[in-house]
């Protein structure tokens, strides 16, 4: 099993104009975080809002596709879909994965601005190498604010395309990210 875990975070994110917000939960994401999460060995995919509502919401969708009709239609989704916690804060996602082996994690946030410090995709592959749990978080809206990844140990380098376009969705980016960090050449 995998020392990487991975976080999507609702809360503190910031919108278009740099305003923190709480954005919501959107079905896709889950479906597709899940799944990435289940191709590479994700123990746990943490969905991090302190919104009641959508915290519902996402256990709606959770039971339906782990004990519904949706686990008798789909057992592969169900498979995925059972990996999703959730939590209100990433101190509830560190306690929650301190609990389980014993030491907290170690933060690496993800961005898509570039910096001179960020941890590069070889580095992180090479500390995943150590027995040491680790937290990827990622931010949805426009990403996490400042302050948030300050706080983290590591930012992790952004994916850079072929232009300066630089706006994937996040569904799109933890495939990308989780298959250099995890991925075989094979």
């Amino acid at each position: 099993m995998s020392n990487l875990f991975i976080a999507l975070t609702h809360y503190p994110v910031i919108n278009k104009n740099g305003d923190v917000i709480a954005s919501a939960v959107t079905n896709l994401d889950l479906h597709d975080m899940s799944r990435v999460a289940r191709t590479y060995g994700i123990p746990s995919f943490y969905v991090v809002t302190p919104l009641e509502d959508q915290k519902a919401l996402v256990e709606r969708i959770v039971l339906h596709w782990v004990e519904g009709t949706g686990a008798r239609y789909n057992p592969k989704r169900r498979e995925a879909l059972e990996r999703i916690k959730i939590k209100s804060d990433l101190e509830e996602v560190k306690n929650h994965i301190q609990s389980k082996g014993g030491e907290p994690p170690e933060v690496v946030v993800t961005s898509a601005c570039p910096e001179d410090w960020n941890l590069s995709f070889d580095e992180f592959r090479g500390m995943l190498k150590n027995d040491r749990p680790y937290l990827l978080v990622f931010g949805t809206a426009w990403g996490l604010p400042e302050s948030y990844m300050d706080e983290a140990d590591y930012q992790l380098e952004p994916l850079l395309g072929v232009d300066d376009y630089n706006h994937l969705s996040v569904r799109s980016a933890s495939a990308i990210i989780l298959d250099r960090l995890l991925g075989s050449d094979r």
